[in-house]
């Protein structure tokens, strides 16, 4: 008798470990599918060639902290700045919109920003800002909607592209990516992309609205690019 409900418990426990691993199975095929079906879908609205990048009027700098936790410089915050301040200066934008987090007055990536490019060169009046950029959506949706940004380029490292334009298709909006560098050594970023974009794809299906919207406050109008030499 003892053997016999022994087997039983052993069988039960089989059943539930295969069923265990028959989900997680599903969870990284679901994982890899958004994930290379993303990356697919807007691989033609990504330039890593500044000299291949089309004119727009405007540049969407999507915000991220200039530190990491332990106080040493974010890479991916400074790349992009520099990356920004590169189509200022080859004219491939005429505005910039510093999109990001202000959810305290001790946290305010758009006005940090602000600061560094013009410690790099960018002129303040080509540079304005979005104080509710809390996510990728929301700083997409809101250039459209609430700035008017309707021919613009993204400004971030490839993974984050990916995403952004994904969202800017789903919403109609005339978006191109300028790739900033990507560091090395940050495995763990890239990791954490796959789960982020399953959330873009949820936020999507149950029509995910920005937290702010709000009246428009349209960006100044396009300045028409030098002749090219």
């Amino acid at each position: 008798m003892f053997a016999y409900c022994k087997r039983i418990a052993v069988a039960h426990y089989k059943k539930w470990i295969m069923l265990l691993l028959s989900l997680l199975s599903l969870t990284v095929v679901l994982l890899v599918t958004v994930d290379v079906g993303i990356s697919w879908w807007v691989k033609d609205r990504i330039y890593r060639d500044i000299d291949l990048l089309p004119y727009r009027p405007y540049g969407l700098v999507l915000g991220t902290s200039k530190y990491f936790k332990n106080n040493t410089l974010n890479l991916f915050y400074y790349n992009r700045l520099s990356a920004a301040e590169s189509l200022i200066k080859h004219h491939k934008v005429d505005y910039l919109l510093l999109s990001g987090d202000n959810r305290t007055l001790q946290y305010n990536e758009p006005q940090r920003m602000f600061k560094d490019l013009l410690k790099m060169g960018v002129p303040s009046q080509t540079m304005f800002f979005d104080y509710a950029g809390f996510r990728t959506l929301d700083s997409v949706v809101r250039a459209d909607k609430i700035f008017k940004a309707q021919s613009l380029t993204i400004i971030t490292q490839r993974f984050h592209c990916e995403r952004a334009l994904f969202i800017a298709k789903h919403y109609d909006i005339d978006a191109i990516c300028y790739e900033a560098d990507n560091p090395e050594g940050y495995t763990w970023v890239r990791f954490r992309e796959f789960f982020a974009r399953v959330q873009a794809v949820l936020d999507i299906m149950l029509g995910k609205q920005p937290y702010f919207l709000g009246k428009p406050e349209p960006l100044p109008p396009p300045i028409l690019p030098p002749p090219e030499k």
